[in-house]
């Protein structure tokens, strides 16, 4: 007896070829990435997401991944890479985290994870940094006001509780500098006592409202063969061209 040589695709017991997908693998032995199943077929992440946690574990350390560097790389804009980004961080496979140097100033560290954060963060060789705020592009907006003037500095507690609502602005289009400057501009002169509540009220009052929908373009007639001349030209309807329709008479007035 000679062994059966699997030279040809398995078909069903029915006789159908399979459906779905079929993969064509073929090994990879340099520039490759591995990507765990639990971030390429997770159920809560957006395809968007999903491919923006590929891209970012394939770069090597220290590559900018910001906003403004991602959309200078991709066709998504600010808004789509900013919710993606805030996704990979509700699920641990991002953290933005603000950490104070000696000088103290203070930076954003970006720490990306190939598996869920709750799960390695206990198994990382080095200690995982404090967060000192909520992290994000809306907790550093906030965090960043004190800048602008003293009177704004925030709590911990306070920028945990005005962050969605400088991300409701950020999701109707408004971009971070224009909300940085509708919190900072034209304030008043005598103290502000409560800052967040002061901040609150202004993100609250002045919200815009969301973009409208981008009209669709008009599209040109289309192209006709003129009955007479044979000659194309755009109508909605077919028939003869300008040049071979009859003349209408004029009007004559009635003595």
């Amino acid at each position: 007896m000679t062994d059966e040589q699997p030279s040809a695709p398995s078909r069903a017991k029915s006789g159908h070829s399979r459906t779905g997908v079929t993969h064509v693998n073929e090994p990879h032995h340099d520039n490759f990435t591995v990507v765990g199943n639990h971030l390429a077929q997770h159920p809560d992440l957006s395809l968007m997401a999903i491919g923006l946690a590929v891209h970012i574990q394939s770069l090597p350390d220290g590559a900018p991944i910001g906003i403004k560097a991602l959309t200078a790389k991709f066709p998504e804009g600010e808004i789509r890479i900013a919710a993606a980004l805030r996704e990979l961080e509700q699920h641990g496979y991002l953290a933005r985290i603000k950490e104070r140097l000696q000088s103290g100033r203070f930076v954003t560290r970006t720490y990306s994870y190939n598996l869920p954060r709750r799960t390695t963060l206990r198994a990382a060789a080095a200690p995982e940094p404090r967060p000192t705020a909520t992290p994000g592009p809306a907790a550093d907006l906030l965090t960043g006001l004190r800048a602008h003037d003293a009177r704004l500095l925030l709590t911990e507690r306070d920028v945990d509780r005005l962050a969605p609502a400088v991300e409701a602005w950020l999701e109707r289009g408004v971009p971070a500098t224009a909300v940085q400057h509708t919190l900072t501009s034209g304030l008043p002169q005598e103290p502000i006592r409560h800052p967040a509540a002061f901040l609150s009220r202004r993100l609250t009052d002045l919200l815009p409202p969301h973009l409208p929908a981008t009209p669709q373009p008009l599209r040109p007639a289309p192209l006709q063969t003129c009955d007479a001349c044979d000659r194309a030209f755009r109508s909605p309807h077919p028939g003869r061209c300008r040049d071979c329709r009859p003349a209408q008479a004029p009007e004559r007035s009635v003595a």
